[in-house]
Order: structure tokens, then C-alpha cells, then sequence
């Protein structure tokens, strides 16, 4: 029986509504999306719950009206700078002297038991890797004889309030959120290709009021923390350098902004509004990009040190791959390969089959990453938090495991 899998990325700037149909074979076939602008979020949290609201409502409307269907549930992609990611270690007593799955089941639970504030929540729990007595590098220790496995895994949490108004929004918008994914993640699933996970690799999503980023290593998560330094920082700079209405800047970025002045002519020149009805002035292409350039050095900048800071940074062996709307500025590529040294590449939603040609680009990659994490994560495999009927049955699973 086929299913209908819906991803909702709720952004700074805009909501973008995915709809897929997914076979038994877990194929997937896009049927329909919707696009709105959003304005009821700053920083990847909500600060007006009726715009929000509204924004959702708008593109689910859309996605239903393309793919035919009516959605009822959706998976919700959530960041901002609330989100929180920690390394974890646990270790237990194998029973039997064989590694079963219930024996993986308590070592991911004692390594995930670690003092969380109660204003938090964990969002996921991803196993990084195994080991069975002496023997480290496990992968999957299932069957193998050991009387002692450990358990490294990355737990990533965030602030209950924040993603209970979220949550809060979707329904008055009339979907049903069944999980929360970390953003970057749901967008590596769309934009990494196997072997860079393997090798090392860092997802960075440039949002409109945050910077997201996801570093794998050895095919697991290594590292996630999310930057409050976003695109809409870059448009209050260009509304504040050429003194002109903030929604002009906004479309100056868009259309002519550069990350560096390398890639821009001398002749260029744009034409830039005046605020309180002035008359329109010319100014040089190149003093965009003057203003533009230092604003995302320091977003940059800023990502190359937590990634140093977190370890990760050495571990980078296939680079850096660029996400979200506002990588597309021209030179941002060329501006990322100066302030990391390392291999860069824009990242596009190439693993999702069927993306028409107007979704192939990177701001589109998270939702394209929550509808395949709808079709292919498991629910209470590692991959974020199942739904209400996926907790029911892992908790009576559990139970008869223990008892009989």
C-alpha cells in the first residue's frame, strides 16, 4: 500500500510544503509543493504565531492543490540557535555472551542518559559507532560474542517551548506535525552523497536567520550546533549601507548581491530605491558587494572556528558543502574556499528523484531531506522521535521483551 509523506521546512524567510507518494519498495514519487513567503519567525524561532500560521497554511494549501491530495500530517524540519548537540558514551554487561538487539537497545540508552536541562528535549540519538570488549569501530555489533559493548552516539536537543509553538502552528494551520528533524540533517539526506559522509564532510545551511551545520565523519554525525548569523543580517547591512527600505534590500541581494567583488565588473551598476518616496539613484555593483563581502566572511569565519573548536575541522576530508538561500549569492563559493582551504561545492536536493528544475537548488534541499527521512528512517531508529503510535509500540515491544 502506498503512503503520502509531507515535508514541512518552516524557514526565516519562506515555507516550502513537499508532498511524495512512497512505495512498499520505499520508492518515492514527488507529487506537489507550495512556496510562501514567511515573516512570523526571527532566527529560526517563532515570534508571531499568526504569520506563521498563515505562511503554513498558504504553502500546504499549494502543495495540495499540485499534487491532488490532502494532507493531513507532516514531518517538520526545526532549527535555531536553541538547538543543542552533545557527544554521549555508554557501556553495558552483554547478556548471554551474544550482542543481541536488545543488549544495543540498553547501551544506547545508558549512553543517552546524561543530565539534560527539563526545559529541553532530545530530538535525535544517532549512533556514531560500536565496540564489542576490545575490539572499537563497530558499525553494527549484532551476533558478534562479547561479554562487554560500549556505545558512542550524538544526541541532539532542543528547547521545548520552541518547538512546542511550532508544533503549536502547524495544527491551527490544520497538519499534524508527527516529528521534529534538525534541519541540517534533514537537508545532508538531500544534498550528501555516501562517500562524503564516509570521508568527512561539513553541511553548512545559510539560512535567513541562521547558519546550521552538520559535520559527518566515518558515515556518522560527528557534530551539530546551529550559528544565530543568517541572510537577513547580510540585508540589514545592505538596507543600512545604501539607506534604503529593507524589503529593496532584500531584492538587491537577491538579484545583484556578490560575496566578493572579484566576480563583479567595474562598468556594473544597479539602480537602488530611496526611502520616504526619494527618487531612485545608481550605484556601482561593486560597493553591493563591498558591503555584502564582510558580512559573510564573518559567517564564514564564524563556522570555521566552531568547526575547529569542535575537533571536527581536521576530520574534513571531502570538504564543505553549501546549503540554503542565501549560498546562492555569486562568489560565495569562491569566498568559502578562501576562509576554509578545503574543497566546496553547492549542495542541491539531487538525492530526491523528481525534483522539478525550479526546486533543484539549495534552498530547497531540507525539504526534499524531510520527505526522505519520512521514507526511509525507521521510527525509534536513531533518526528522531517516532509518533505517538511509534513510541506506543516500541514501549510494548519493550514490554514483552522484559517480562516474557
Amino acid at each position: 500500500m502506498k503512503k503520502i509523506l509531507a515535508g514541512l521546512d518552516v524557514g526565516t524567510s519562506k515555507v516550502c510544503a513537499l508532498v511524495a507518494e512512497c512505495s512498499t519498495e520505499g520508492d518515492l514519487a514527488l507529487l506537489g509543493y507550495g512556496l510562501a513567503p514567511c515573516a512570523g519567525l526571527r532566527k529560526g524561532v517563532v515570534v508571531n504565531i499568526e504569520a506563521t500560521v498563515e505562511a503554513i497554511r498558504a504553502a500546504l494549501r499549494e502543495a495540495e492543490k499540485t499534487a491532488a491530495v490532502r494532507i493531513g500530517a507532516v514531518i517538520v524540519g526545526i532549527a535555531g540557535a536553541h538547538i543543542r548537540g552533545l557527544n554521549s558514551h555508554g557501556i553495558v554487561a552483554v547478556r548471554g555472551g551474544e550482542v543481541g538487539a536488545r543488549d544495543v537497545e540498553r547501551v544506547i540508552d545508558a549512553a543517552r542518559a546524561v543530565a539534560i536541562p527539563l526545559d529541553r528535549e532530545v530530538l535525535h540519538v544517532l549512533p556514531q559507532q560500536f565496540a564489542v570488549d576490545d575490539q572499537e569501530g563497530v558499525r553494527d555489533p549484532i551476533g558478534m560474542a562479547g561479554v562487554r559493548l560500549e556505545a558512542r552516539i550524538h544526541i541532539v536537543t532542543a528547547a521545548q517551548s520552541y518547538s512546542q509553538n511550532l508544533a503549536k502552528c502547524c495544527e491551527r494551520a490544520g497538519a499534524s506535525p508527527t516529528e521534529m528533524v534538525f534541519e541540517p540533517l534533514a537537508a545532508a539526506n538531500a544534498a550528501l552523497f555516501a562517500e562524503e559522509r564516509e570521508l568527512g564532510v561539513a553541511l553548512v545551511d545559510i539560512g535567513g536567520g541562521t547558519t546550521g551545520v552538520i559535520v559527518f565523519h566515518g558515515g556518522t554525525v560527528m557534530h551539530a550546533v546551529v550559528l544565530p548569523v543568517g541572510g537577513s543580517h547580510v540585508s540589514a547591512d545592505v538596507a543600512t549601507g545604501l539607506r534604503t527600505p529593507l524589503a529593496e534590500a532584500e531584492q538587491l541581494k537577491i538579484a545583484y548581491g556578490a560575496s566578493t567583488v572579484r566576480v563583479v565588473g567595474q562598468d556594473e551598476s544597479v539602480r537602488v530605491a530611496g526611502v520616504g518616496g526619494r527618487e531612485p539613484r545608481p550605484i556601482a555593483r561593486r560597493l553591493l558587494a563591498e558591503i555584502i563581502g564582510p558580512r559573510m566572511e564573518e559567517i564564514l569565519t564564524l563556522v570555521r572556528r566552531e568547526l575547529e573548536r569542535s575537533g571536527a575541522f581536521q576530520n574534513l576530508v571531502s570538504g564543505v558543502v553549501l546549503v540554503g538561500g542565501t549560498s546562492l549569492l555569486e562568489g560565495t563559493q569562491e569566498l568559502a574556499e578562501q576562509v576554509f582551504n578545503l574543497p566546496i561545492r553547492r549542495g542541491l536536493p539531487a538525492n530526491l528523484a523528481g525534483m522539478p528544475e525550479d526546486l533543484m537548488k539549495p534552498m530547497y534541499a531540507t525539504a526534499a531531506g524531510l520527505v526522505l527521512h519520512g521514507a526511509h528512517a525507521a521510527p525509534g531508529a536513531g533518526f528522531g522521535k517516532p509518533g505517538r503510535l511509534g513510541r506506543l509500540r516500541t514501549l510494548m515491544g519493550e514490554w514483552v521483551r522484559e517480562f516474557f
